[in-house]
């Protein structure tokens, strides 16, 4: 007999948000990341869920490229404020 043991669940993508506006898109990095590109397909930013115990919430940040890492812009309960917040940052 065999015993499989998974010490991690995998990642489940989610659909991706609907922005009231078209000057961004989003586009599919992860299972729970996008880049926002403006209508020339320039990168603004990434828009991120995150869960929290009162629902999920939309994490704007941008790409620190000297040191491989992302930068917080701030979390928002909507992905259009945390998509506005890169265009105006």
């Amino acid at each position: 007999m065999t015993v499989t043991l998974t010490t991690s669940v995998p990642e489940v993508p989610h659909a991706t948000p609907r922005l009231s506006t078209k000057k961004e898109r989003l586009v599919r990095a992860s299972a729970h990341l996008w880049r926002v590109q403006d209508a020339r397909d320039r990168v603004l930013g990434h828009l991120r869920l995150v869960p929290d115990p009162l629902g999920v919430r939309y994490r704007a940040e941008r790409l620190h490229l000297a040191s491989s890492s992302f930068r917080l812009v701030g979390d928002f309960w909507s992905a259009d404020d945390a998509v506005a917040a890169l265009r105006n940052g």
